[in-house]
């Protein structure tokens, strides 16, 4: 009788049990972290990172600093509980790197940042929440979000440059940010929007999530340009119009399930955003957040917002 061993060698290679496997270390790096930082003044600096595995052996991922789009980390060291990665500068003062060092501890992070000026912030940060959408949503009523003025809106990030004409939103130069004073989960957003020529705006969805209006003219990359969510989602196809028309965006949200209409085409749809993007309000993705549309690069003109919102 012929006995077989419990290693079996075929054709020169070893299959061995699944139980003699080893767990993959890097594991507990993994995953998408909200972060905050914390400017020498005090105040907090919404950011974000995703680690995800390559290969046999490295850690490769991206990382939203406070302001601009998500940057591809190539190498990320690991080892002791804790990450280290540095990314060249993007819109930060100062030509070194950006570094980043953070013990990973569970669901929780922490460490520093060093700008590319040199500056040192302290960072916290826990893992971003999943947001499934649920099964089945129950819209309201659409609401009106303008009125004859500025009710239920704040300015915030600079002086107030917004007025009401007409039924008509306008920002007259950089200045302040608006944000509506109600905070808002799921929800069904229609608003029209006007630029000049070079104009650059955007719509935050809950405070976090860029969506950009911008001049098609000034030819930037499809994750930067109108109908994007800026960094992370591309639209499918260019139907925007040219500066000084009116347009039109229909968003639905639900959890992180995104679908976007520009002027009546699906450009997104059903797509998951990552994280939040450069210039959030906040990097608490668990939690509902304002409209809030973008006013310190200039002029900008918008028309019949309204919100229903999601149960």
């Amino acid at each position: 009788m012929t006995r077989f061993a419990p290693v079996a060698l075929i054709a020169g290679i070893v299959i061995t049990p699944l139980t003699a496997q080893q767990p993959d270390i890097r594991t507990p790096y993994t995953g998408r972290f909200d972060l905050t930082l914390t400017a020498s003044d005090g105040r907090k600096l919404p950011s974000w990172l995703e680690v995800q595995k390559s290969g046999n052996a490295a850690l490769v991922g991206r990382f939203v600093a406070v302001v601009g789009s998500a940057r591809p980390i190539g190498k990320i060291d690991y080892a002791n509980d804790t990450i280290r990665f540095a990314i060249p500068p993007q819109w930060e003062g100062g030509s070194g790197d950006l570094r980043v060092e953070a013990r990973v501890a569970g669901d929780n992070v922490s460490g520093t940042v060093t700008m590319p000026d040199g500056t040192q912030l302290p960072m916290t940060g826990v893992r971003a929440p999943a947001l499934k959408p649920p099964a089945h949503v129950q819209w309201g009523r659409p609401l009106k979000l303008i009125g004859t003025d500025l009710a239920g809106w704040r300015v915030f990030g600079g002086p107030n440059q917004w007025s009401v004409v007409n039924g008509v939103l306008s920002n007259a130069k950089g200045g302040g940010n608006l944000a509506t004073n109600a905070n808002y989960a799921d929800f069904k957003l229609h608003i029209e929007f006007r630029f000049p020529a070079g104009g650059n705006s955007g719509i935050y969805l809950r405070g976090r999530h860029e969506l950009q209006i911008e001049d098609p003219a000034l030819g930037v990359v499809a994750t930067e340009a109108l109908g994007a969510i800026y960094g992370f989602l591309a639209p499918s196809d260019p139907v925007y119009k040219g500066a000084g028309e009116w347009q039109s965006y229909d968003i639905t949200l639900v959890g992180r399930e995104l679908t976007v209409v520009l002027n009546g085409k699906q450009v997104i749809v059903e797509r998951e955003i990552p994280g939040p993007t450069g210039g959030a309000i906040d990097s608490n993705e668990g939690m509902p957040g304002p409209i809030f549309l973008q006013g310190d690069h200039g002029p900008i003109e918008y028309r019949n917002i309204t919100i229903a919102v999601g149960n």
